[in-house]
């Protein structure tokens, strides 16, 4: 069963989720935009070291409290680290009040028939087991839809239900994440098909199951309204896409009961070379910006 305290934190109280998730194949890509570049360090064990210094100046800045930020979603190995010699996933929920997720996708597979699907996760089991016992209440996991053909989405929604199934069988809230790539030039047309599989999914839940949807801001607002208000739901959250955080709180902000879970979104104003009253004065001012459009609706 997932934690009480945390799924009634995660159902009902307002602010947003960050994402910082980034793994292997995104770091180069989020240090780049910290300040530090492919030069300034040799190998993946380094790059690591980077990125998880980053995200903990993030998580241990002031601002970053349960108050506006609910949940931060880890890539694993920030699962396994720690903060001043405190567990990622405890010192989250246990000093900041942040509800702990864990990133348990392996990547995608080539695009075929418009989309991307994600890779086999044959190890999955055991990693649900070693994040439930650090403290971990929930998981995400990324599928990619290009264009809108129909088999394409139909088959991202599947799969990613069917591995839904097994998290909420190791007692654990999945985060279901179908992209809708923010370039796709049938991305109106691809959101329309998605929604109607993900109701469809929705439905065959057994009584009790529910889940969270991480879905990118609709062209139309309010597009998923039927998904936010469907009984097996808990919270839709909505990603940043590529997106710049002021075109991003904007756009969510037209959609009603979506919150943000943004990741370069969250972090694109930071700088590694920043005094840490700049970090945390511009880390501070961005929370708040996001907080207004996951919680302040025009």
């Amino acid at each position: 069963m997932v934690d009480a305290k945390m799924l009634n934190k995660m159902s009902s109280a307002p602010g947003f989720i960050a994402a910082l998730d980034q793994s292997g194949g995104s770091t180069p890509g989020a240090l780049r935009l910290y300040g530090v570049s492919e030069s300034d360090y040799q190998g993946d064990e380094e790059m690591f070291r980077l990125v998880h210094a980053m995200r903990v100046r993030i998580m241990s800045a002031p601002a970053f409290s349960g108050d506006k930020v609910i949940g931060a979603i880890l890539f694993e190995r920030t699962m396994d680290g720690d903060v001043d010699g405190q567990a990622v996933p405890s010192y989250l929920w246990e000093k900041r009040g942040v509800v702990p997720f864990l990133k348990v996708d392996k990547g995608l597979n080539a695009e075929e028939n418009g989309v991307q699907t994600m890779k086999p996760m044959p190890d999955l089991d055991a990693l649900l087991i070693r994040g439930r016992e650090k403290g971990i209440f929930g998981t995400k996991m990324r599928s990619v839809i290009g264009h809108a053909d129909k088999a394409g989405i139909a088959a991202v929604v599947e799969q990613q239900f069917q591995v839904a199934r097994q998290i909420i069988g190791q007692g654990l809230m999945p985060i279901i994440e179908p992209e809708v790539s923010i370039k796709s030039p049938t991305k109106e047309q691809a959101e329309a098909i998605l929604r109607d599989e993900i109701a469809q999914q929705l439905d065959k839940l057994p009584a009790g199951e529910t889940v969270m949807l991480k879905l990118t801001i609709p062209t139309v607002a309010d597009f998923y309204a039927p998904l936010v208000a469907h009984k097996s739901v808990i919270r839709v959250v909505a990603l940043s896409g590529g997106y710049s955080t002021a075109d991003a709180c904007e756009k969510l902000s037209h959609n009603h009961g979506m919150i943000a879970s943004f990741s370069r979104a969250l972090a694109e104003n930071l700088r590694v070379s920043m005094s840490d009253a700049d970090f945390d004065a511009s880390l501070a001012k961005t929370i708040d910006q996001i907080y207004a459009a996951s919680v302040n609706k025009s």
